[in-house]
């Protein structure tokens, strides 16, 4: 990633996380009138871009792929912890937030921020390339523990609607699981190099060759701390709208599924301002490993948290999609699958993805 200047304590972006978690702690659990939801949303906001900011800077310490990943856990783990909460209090009308929310993360990483930073590289550097090997992995899992988690419920038998049978939703949590930790170790340990920038010649690129001095420990540590809060405050801010976006989802007469998508709309925004500024970079690989790692740790972390949340949440767990939704993933699977095979990407691709996101996010609002 590009060289950030060394972060000040009075800088806004050490500031701003932590007033907005003081607002998150003065807001949490109240009804928020429409003045103060405007203010929650600006620092929303701010809180995000402050999370890129230091999220970019521990990535200059650790390297790459190690700062993608630091990025994509940090904010999953954090969206988990929502979602979990707001099954709790939503009871029955709850019950298919967590396939929603997964299904929307999937759909918006592999379609909208992989699409959107595939468009931006090629458009200013003619092509974009990136390392097959590695996000040809990612999409793979991505589209096993999708099928597995999301598709197969439709279908099981042991239990009436969209749902598993204890033993099944055992079953999916425990693959999921395993299939991110071999991500992860395939990711860090084993193939590094495999999600590594690479060259239009196909030379792998180590970011850490082209960066100026690093921060240091202690600047390191304070980043860490403050993105830490600003996701904090993201997803508790989000969190705290939540209820202003269900009245409006339910004003407009929109389908409860919505409320889903805003949410993962709202919590993937660090990542997709952060694989953008990587594509405007030309490292597209960076912005595809923010955009599949994210997919592959919302599914691998949700479904397992979901299925310890379920033996004491009072409401049914509906994870299985709809036929429009299956097409969807067919189509976004297939059309991944094309667009990786090759190791370089033309706007056109770019631009395929997007479409489909639209089409996503059309049958969202009017199925």
């Amino acid at each position: 990633m590009a060289s950030s200047p060394r972060p000040h304590y009075l800088q806004w972006t050490t500031v701003a996380p932590v007033l907005a978690f003081l607002l998150l702690l003065a807001t949490w659990h109240r009804d928020l009138p429409w003045p103060v939801v405007a203010l929650v949303a600006c620092f929303l906001a701010v809180s995000v871009v402050a999370a890129v900011h230091h999220a970019e800077l521990i990535a200059h310490r650790v390297g790459e792929p190690y700062g993608s990943l630091v990025l994509a856990v940090a904010v999953t783990i954090i969206e988990v912890a929502l979602i979990v909460t707001l099954m709790a209090d939503g009871g029955d009308k709850s019950a298919g937030l967590a396939r929603d929310t997964v299904f929307a993360a999937v759909m918006i990483t592999c379609n909208g921020i992989l699409g959107l930073s595939i468009l931006v590289g090629a458009l200013k550097y003619r092509v974009a390339v990136f390392n097959a090997e590695g996000t040809g992995a990612a999409f793979g899992a991505i589209a096993t523990l999708a099928t597995l988690s999301l598709v197969l419920p439709t279908f099981t038998t042991s239990e009436p609607g969209p749902q598993f049978s204890t033993t099944q939703l055992v079953f999916a949590a425990a693959a999921s699981l395993v299939i991110y930790g071999l991500f992860v170790s395939t990711l860090t340990v084993r193939h590094r190099d495999y999600f590594l920038p690479v060259t239009p010649a196909g030379e792998v690129v180590d970011p850490m060759d082209e960066h100026s001095e690093p921060p240091t420990t202690r600047e390191t540590l304070v980043s860490v701390a403050l993105l830490s809060v600003a996701l904090v405050s993201v997803v508790g801010l989000a969190k705290g709208v939540s209820p202003t976006i269900e009245r409006g989802v339910a004003a407009a007469d929109l389908p409860n599924a919505v409320v889903g998508v805003v949410i993962a709309l709202l919590v993937l925004l660090p990542e997709s301002i952060a694989a953008v500024r990587a594509a405007v970079r030309n490292r597209v690989q960076i912005s595809l490993n923010l955009a599949l790692g994210s997919a592959l740790a919302s599914i691998g972390l949700t479904i397992p948290a979901v299925a310890i949340a379920s033996s004491w949440l009072s409401g049914p767990l509906e994870l299985g999609l709809g036929a429009n939704h299956m097409i969807l993933l067919a189509l976004t699977v297939a059309v991944g699958t094309l667009t990786v095979i090759p190791k370089r990407a033309t706007p056109l691709q770019g631009g395929v993805h997007l479409a489909i996101l639209g089409a996503y996010l059309v049958l969202a609002v009017s199925p």
